[in-house]
């Protein structure tokens, strides 16, 4: 059997959906399988365990529909008998049609149910982890129980870990993102509370100015560095499985440092972390100030403040505190 899975479009959901990969895999433990995953994710992509083939799908490369249809059209020649489609969008589903997979499986959301062969309805307020696994529980009629989230990533297990903590203030959404005074203070509470440990910033090329304007109010700037930029997605998650621990925001850095058993400490605002915090529970720590009534928003812009006000009012001595579990068992 060739199954064919189409990934979702962000950072921490194409994290998220490796448990849902795992449990193909457990059901159908014989099957070739393979993905597509957006251009810019497919390295991490390749890091899930038990696939076979990443397809790398560029929207630049493959414009509009028309576009779609063709990348799909492509992959006819590989004859794969179920495809599983995750991100439910209607560009996704006309990919899915297009490669004549004998079953197409997927939510049907934006009026796209007619080109799936099975079409199911997704369960409200439930973790995305959990959705996407039910999409497969809906299609096989059986409950699946072991879930876990989880990359290769490159690491020993028996590494030591060096005496680093990873930390990242950005996100995609400004809502989500640390103000830079508020970021200011707790990497200079930071340093002067763990004197034997370095911090080094993290992120893609265009968060690596917010970083160095960070570090540029910083006090103790030696033991700070900068890795933003500097480091491509299958390059972060093995500095992540060698780090001490992680401070970040909620994004898509939270979960790939999940996924690789680091040590966590996470920082919400206006994200809901019974929809999208990282999934496995052990050396994670989810901080909120819960101090505002419009907490959590899940808008990507703050409408009432002007300025992400959650973010403002999170309790550095509890990241502290949080810290110190993990970097005392390091």
């Amino acid at each position: 059997m060739k199954i064919l899975i189409r990934l979702p479009n962000w950072l921490g959901d194409v994290v998220m959906s490796t448990a849902f990969v795992a449990s193909v895999r457990e059901f159908y433990p014989e099957a070739v399988i393979d993905v597509i995953a957006k251009k810019e994710l497919a390295g991490i992509a390749a890091l899930i365990p038990g696939l076979n083939k990443v397809h790398p799908f560029s929207k630049q490369d493959s414009k509009g529909l028309s576009g779609v249809y063709r990348f799909g059209k492509n992959l006819r020649t590989e004859k794969y008998d179920l495809f599983f489609n995750l991100p439910s969008s209607l560009s996704s589903i006309v990919l899915a049609w297009a490669t004549r997979t004998k079953k197409r499986i997927g939510y049907g959301k934006e009026g796209g149910f007619f080109m799936l062969t099975n079409s199911y309805k997704p369960a409200v307020n439930l973790h995305r982890v959990d959705e996407y696994v039910n999409l497969l529980e809906q299609f096989t009629g059986k409950a699946i129980t072991n879930r876990a989230v989880k990359l290769n990533s490159g690491a020993l297990s028996s590494q030591k870990k060096e005496d680093r903590v990873l930390i990242n203030f950005n996100s995609e959404a400004e809502s989500r993102r640390m103000p830079l005074d508020k970021a200011q203070a707790i990497i200079n509470l930071l340093t002067r509370t763990f004197a034997n440990i370095n911090f080094t910033f993290i992120g893609s090329t265009k968060e690596a100015a917010f970083a160095e304007e960070i570090i540029a109010g910083a006090k103790n700037k030696t033991m700070i560095g900068n890795a933003a930029g500097k480091t491509n997605l299958a390059e972060l998650a093995k500095l992540m499985a060698n780090s001490a621990a992680v401070l970040t925001t909620d994004s898509g850095p939270a979960h790939l440092a999940n996924s690789v058993g680091t040590p966590l400490v996470v920082l919400f605002g206006a994200g809901n972390e019974h929809n999208t915090a990282p999934y496995n529970k052990p050396n994670l720590t989810i901080i909120r100030a819960a101090r505002l009534e419009c907490e959590p928003c899940v808008k990507n812009t703050c409408r009432l403040y002007g300025v992400p006000k959650c973010m403002e009012l999170l309790d550095e001595l509890q990241m502290i505190n949080a810290l110190s579990v993990y970097l005392h068992h390091a």
